[in-house]
Formats: C-alpha cells, structure tokens, sequence
C-alpha cells in the first residue's frame, strides 16, 4: 500500500533529513517509526501525507507514484500531527460540524453523527468549549472523532504520545484500536517509545538521525 524506495530529504545544503530510507507497508498493518527526536520520523510522515516531497527517490501510495497522487480521490488518508490544526476560535461542536459540511454530508445526519461522536469520545463536557481553550489530550481526540466521519485507508499518527499522562495514551490507543486498527486499514505511527512500538506493531523501522538503522517484521 506504501513503498519508499531511496528516499533522501534536506532542508540545508550540509543536511540531510533523510538519507536513503527504503521500506514498504500493506494494508492491515501497524507499522511503527521508532526513533528518539531528529530522527526523521515527522519527515517522512509529511511526506507520506503530500505536504513534502523527498529530492531524491521515490514514494508510491497504493502502486501510486506520490507526485502523480489526488489526495481527494486516490486515497483515503487521515493524519493526526503533533500540532493539531482546527478553527481555535470555533467550538468542539463547529469544527466537527464543518468537516461534515465541506463533504456535503446530509443534513438529516449531521446531527445524529456530531451527537454519537460527542459520545464515543467523551466530549459532552467541552462540546461548546473553542479548540483554543482545550488541553492537548482534548485536541487529540476532537482530532479522532473528526477522522471516524470518514471511511479510511491510511492513518498517520505523528508522535502525539510525548506530552500526555500514561493513563491518556492508554484511552488513545483504545480509540486507535477500536476504529483504526483494522485489517482494511494501514496505520503508520511515529514514537519514541520501544515499549509503546512493540504493543501495538505489525513491524517496527528503526531510524536515527535520518537513516534506518534497522526493520524488525
């Protein structure tokens, strides 16, 4: 379903980014991108999202090649950054809202889909809070509410695991579990931590200052 292949990517002329980073995943997996920070693991899921595209090698996504890809049609791709992005200045109940609007949902369900989500994620209490005034565990699963609207192919979770208490990482990957991992669809997650990577892996890509240092299947 993704295949790097002698991908290298820099932002200054001395650096590289990443340095020949060659791996493929399939649909059903769980792969994981371990590595401490700089190691690249952010690069390479801006890339596999659209938003970068590597100097040198090549990227393809579902057979693919990423250049050539329709993110609005080839694939079905959610992606949880570190640094969510909403409408701070609108309410949990807005920004779900509009994700619904802009993909033309019927009107007779946007309620009914907005109402279960707010209680498949808890959020009753911060319904009509701004996205501004939410922690970052609360930003994360607004964000996981917003990508169960959608039929998805591929999700990428970009080390969201860092700042959060063990006891908020443990309901996240409940939710990843319940509506991600499944086996219709890959997920690509970004970690620092080995014992997180190993519970949840189908294989695991070490990586360190750019390059792999090794794959575990």
């Amino acid at each position: 379903m993704i295949s790097l292949v002698s991908v290298f990517k820099r932002y200054t002329r001395e650096y590289y980014a990443l340095s020949n980073i060659t791996f493929e995943a399939k649909k059903g997996e769980v792969l994981v991108l371990l590595g401490q920070k700089d190691s690249g693991k952010t690069c390479i899921m801006r890339i596999l999202a659209g938003l970068e595209h590597p100097d040198k090698g090549e990227v393809y996504i579902k057979n693919i090649p990423l250049e050539k890809i329709d993110f609005s049609i080839d694939v079905s791709m959610g992606y949880i950054p570190y640094k969510t992005v909403f409408f701070e200045k609108k309410t949990v109940y807005e920004n779900l809202k509009y994700v619904l609007d802009i993909r033309k949902t019927d009107k007779s369900e946007i309620e009914e889909k907005i109402n279960k989500a707010i209680i498949d994620f808890r959020l009753e209490s911060i319904r009509d809070t701004k996205i501004e005034k939410l922690s970052l565990y609360q930003r994360y699963l607004v964000s996981i509410a917003r990508l169960s609207f959608r039929k998805l192919e591929i999700v990428l979770i970009d080390n969201i695991f860092e700042e959060i208490s063990s006891s908020e990482v443990k309901e996240l990957m409940r939710l990843f579990k319940k509506y991600f991992f499944k086996p219709n669809i890959l997920v690509v997650l970004a970690t620092s931590s080995e014992s997180l990577a190993r519970s949840v892996s189908s294989h695991i890509v070490h990586l360190k200052y750019g390059g792999i240092e090794k794959i575990e299947e």
